[in-house]
């Protein structure tokens, strides 16, 4: 960090070090603050919008950082203004589902007790203003990374969750998702056991970050991913990912152990040894989601291509 950073009294400014790769968010704004600064300060520093990494917003205070990343830290910036969904948000809903285009930047559901204004209160919201239903309830039966975009699907009666989670644990849903990944991908099927934990405080596939040693652990997640590769870029595949099964990072995870990770992943590229392509997020986009109607068997599919940042990317590597 620069020497003269701390004599600001609103604004401080920090580069990571190369041995501070992995660290999160929160501990970097709390070490840049003045001395007594609290974990909780430097939390709600990221929540309020005063925090930007390599100059976007960054609100995860939870996020792992890489070599080089620029952090700067504004007390007088604005307050983040809270996530609002639009009409055009609301794909499709009936009173069974609803199908809704996920924003990057915001959770899915509430993970913890103080999440507010996640994904999920924003569609009852919007569902109260377009049919007057004051109860919107709704029912959660998938989950995308908060910084992945694109479709997701939610319930509005307990028996089209429980049909739909069984649709979801059958693997009888279709989820293709539009990957940017570092490097040339090949097309390949990967089949792996997801741990909790590889061994760093990560989730990983077992046998990948360290050597296998006896069974596979009993809660290990079998995970299928395939890649077909669409288009190559300047350093970079725009990849179709399809999903056999559901697991939390499964995508970052198999393309980050191909040696390809995402453009902008922060938490499972520390080993990537060539140079990282910036990226304000994960670029990573749910693209297709394709399921039976939970009432009727109706096939319902849909369709979204992706948002502005994952096609401005692309394009910049297309050209030249």
């Amino acid at each position: 960090m620069a020497q003269g950073a701390r004599s600001l009294s609103t604004r401080f400014s920090v580069e990571v070090p190369l041995g501070q790769v992995g660290r999160t968010l929160s501990e970097v704004v709390r070490s840049a603050l003045p001395a007594g600064s609290s974990w909780n300060q430097a939390r709600e520093l990221c929540k309020r919008g005063k925090v930007r990494l390599n100059g976007a917003l960054a609100s995860d205070a939870a996020a792992r950082l890489a070599a080089g990343d620029r952090i700067e830290i504004d007390l007088h910036a604005p307050r983040r203004r809270e996530h609002t969904l639009d009409d055009g948000a609301l794909i499709y809903f009936d009173a069974d589902v609803v199908v809704v285009n996920k924003p990057a930047g915001l959770l899915s559901v509430p993970f913890e007790n103080d999440d507010k204004n996640t994904l999920i209160d924003r569609v009852r919201a919007l569902l109260r203003h377009k049919t007057g239903v004051v109860r919107a309830e709704l029912g959660a039966v998938q989950r995308l990374d908060k910084d992945t975009t694109g479709l997701m699907v939610f319930t509005r009666t307990l028996a089209a969750k429980r049909q739909l989670q069984q649709l979801f644990r059958k693997h009888d849903i279709e989820r293709r998702y539009l990957a940017l990944a570092h490097g040339v991908v090949k097309e390949q099927r990967i089949e792996t056991q997801l741990l909790a934990d590889r061994g760093d405080g990560l989730r990983g596939s077992y046998g990948h970050f360290r050597r296998p040693r006896g069974p596979v652990p009993q809660d290990a997640q079998h995970a299928v991913t395939e890649l077909r590769p669409l288009a190559a870029l300047r350093g970079a595949t725009l990849v179709e990912c399809r999903l056999e099964t559901g697991r939390q990072h499964q995508i970052r995870i198999h393309l980050s152990e191909q040696g390809n990770p995402l453009l902008g992943e922060r938490v499972y590229a520390r080993h990537y040894k060539q140079a990282m392509i910036d990226a304000p997020r994960p670029m990573l986009h749910a693209a297709v989601l394709g399921f039976s109607h939970p009432r009727n068997g109706r096939p319902l599919h849909f369709e979204l291509p992706p948002p502005d940042d994952f096609s401005a990317a692309q394009l910049a590597l297309s050209e030249g």
